[in-house]
C-alpha cells in the first residue's frame, strides 16, 4: 500500500503539519493531545466514496483524527502505539509552555518533573504554544508551533506568532517515529 503515494518531501510533511495545526487551531486553545494518522487520500475515497466533497483529491496524504489520548504520560501513550500499514504517517499536536534559554539556570534545582511542570506554568516569562510535530514512515519530520499571542491594549487582538522547523522537537519526532516501526 504504501508504493501507491510518494509524499517523502520535507515539503509535504511540513504542509500536513501547518495543516493539522490550523485544524486544531479552529477549535481554540486548551485542548487535550490529539494525534493524527496520516493516509493516502485515494485509499481513503476508495473506502468512503462520501467523503468526496470533504476531501482534496490532489492531496497525497489527508491527517485523519484519532481518538483522544489517554490522560497521563504523553511518551508512555506514544509507546503503546502501532500502526498498520495504511498509516504512512502520524501527526501530534500538543499545547507546550516555552521558556526563553535564560530561564533554564531558574529551573534546573525545581526538583521532579511535576515541580518543574508547575515552576515553568507559573514562570512570569513563559509563553503558551501548540507543538504540532508529524513524520512519515521511512521519511521526514516536520514541526509547526504557534506561539499563543498576547496583547497589553484593551481593544486590540492578540496576534499568535507560527514558528516552523523541522528540529523544534527532535525528541517528540523520534517518539511518532517509533509509533510507525514494523
Amino acid at each position: 500500500m504504501a508504493s501507491e503515494v510518494n509524499p517523502a518531501t520535507g515539503p509535504a510533511i511540513a504542509a500536513l503539519a501547518r495543516e493539522v495545526e490550523e485544524f486544531v487551531a479552529a477549535a481554540g486553545w486548551d485542548q487535550a493531545p490529539q494525534l493524527f494518522a496520516l493516509v493516502p487520500t485515494a485509499s481513503l475515497l476508495r473506502e468512503q466514496p462520501e467523503l468526496a466533497g470533504q476531501l482534496d483529491p490532489s492531496s497525497a496524504l489527508t491527517p485523519v483524527a484519532q481518538e483522544p489520548l489517554p490522560e497521563g504520560d504523553l511518551a508512555e501513550a506514544l509507546g503503546r502505539i502501532a500502526w498498520p500499514d495504511v498509516v504512512l504517517g502520524c501527526a501530534l499536536a500538543q499545547e507546550i509552555i516555552v521558556l526563553p534559554p535564560s530561564a533554564e539556570s531558574e529551573l534546573s534545582d525545581s526538583g521532579d518533573a511535576e515541580r518543574l511542570r508547575q515552576a515553568a506554568a507559573d514562570h512570569p516569562d513563559r509563553t503558551e504554544a501548540r507543538l504540532v510535530a508529524a513524520v512519515l514512515r521511512d521519511g521526514p519530520g516536520a514541526c509547526v508551533m504557534r506561539l499563543r499571542g498576547y496583547t497589553k491594549a484593551e481593544d486590540a487582538e492578540p496576534t499568535d506568532e507560527i514558528v516552523e522547523h523541522p528540529d523544534l522537537a527532535p525528541n517528540l519526532l523520534e517518539a511518532l517515529r517509533a509509533t510507525l516501526a514494523p
